[in-house]
């Protein structure tokens, strides 16, 4: 594909994608023993981690040390090998994004394979090795199953449909206010999809999708994807999604299918009231009983 990447990482991608396709495969609707991760301090708790998860991660983290060794690689199950902050070129692989989907014998999980360059995602493959489905981009150019697609052309939030993995992936507070608040103007709110949503909003069917609690392998694949196909990916501030970015973005992610959509969520995510209703609720009846108590001993005097 036509971009700055160089003709032979763009193909070893593809290799990447259908080596990992090839184990998970293997694994779909089986009974594999499911593992429990040590829980991140975040508000999912339990992580869970299969067979699948780790032997293709295996599979390509050996075929990227074998053909690429100066390349850095950062992998969910198996950690990093270099700096993908600073290296000329990193590997970011995600083998099972929505490993609760895979276990449940869900198909819309999905591989992620991101190729950064100084720490910039310039390649990202979304690939659904069950549908037999691949969205693979470049900031300049995004394809499906081979074919360009490219994001839808609404640019109003009570018309756009917008995603995320779960509700219970905003942390209580601002995230769940601000979810809460750029949800309810928007056309729907769908949940359930992973990875998967970010290749819908690529061919045009989903607008935006918005998250929360991601780590750079969630995400950092998805980015030139959703840009190669027209759309907007940032954090909640508006900044660029990159590795030396990650602390700062907090892994709240905002994708939309153009940049008029994109300001338009930003701006509600912005909005978002301080309290939400319940609290706001309990305030004023809290406040409604305080004033009518000063009434009733005023009177009694």
């Amino acid at each position: 594909m036509a971009s700055d990447v160089p003709e032979a990482l763009s193909k070893f991608a593809d290799e990447l994608a259908d080596a990992a396709g090839a184990v998970i495969r293997k694994y779909w609707r089986t009974r594999v023993e499911v593992i429990s991760k040590d829980a991140r301090l975040d508000v999912f708790g339990d992580e869970p981690v299969t067979i699948a998860d780790r032997e293709s991660e295996r599979v390509m983290r050996d075929m990227i040390e074998q053909r690429y060794p100066a390349h850095a690689i950062l992998g969910e199950e198996h950690g990093a090998k270099g700096d993908g902050k600073t290296s000329e070129w990193a590997w970011v692989l995600d083998p099972v994004d929505g490993t609760k989907s895979f276990i449940t014998g869900k198909p819309l999980f999905g591989t992620l394979i991101a190729l950064l360059n100084y720490g910039k995602p310039v390649l990202g493959v979304i690939d659904q090795c069950v549908l037999k489905e691949r969205w693979k981009g470049t900031l300049q150019k995004t394809t499906f199953n081979g074919r360009p697609c490219s994001t839808d052309d609404c640019t109003s939030l009570n018309e756009a449909m917008v995603y995320a993995t779960t509700p219970e992936m905003f942390a209580p507070g601002l995230e769940t206010r601000a979810w809460n608040y750029l949800s309810s103007r928007c056309k729907r709110a769908l949940y359930g999809c992973d990875c998967y949503a970010y290749g819908l909003c690529a061919s045009g069917s989903v607008q935006l999708v918005c998250e929360a609690d991601l780590m750079p392998y969630d995400y950092l694949a998805v980015v030139p994807v959703v840009v190669g196909a027209g759309g907007i990916m940032t954090d909640w501030e508006g900044r660029p999604l990159t590795l030396p970015n990650h602390d700062l973005s907090k892994g709240r992610v905002l994708c939309a299918a153009n940049a008029k959509l994109h300001s338009e969520a930003l701006a509600a995510l912005k909005k978002a009231p301080p309290f939400s209703r319940v609290a706001r609720d309990a305030f004023l009846l809290g406040l409604a009983c305080g004033v009518a108590a000063m009434a009733f001993l005023r009177g009694r005097k």
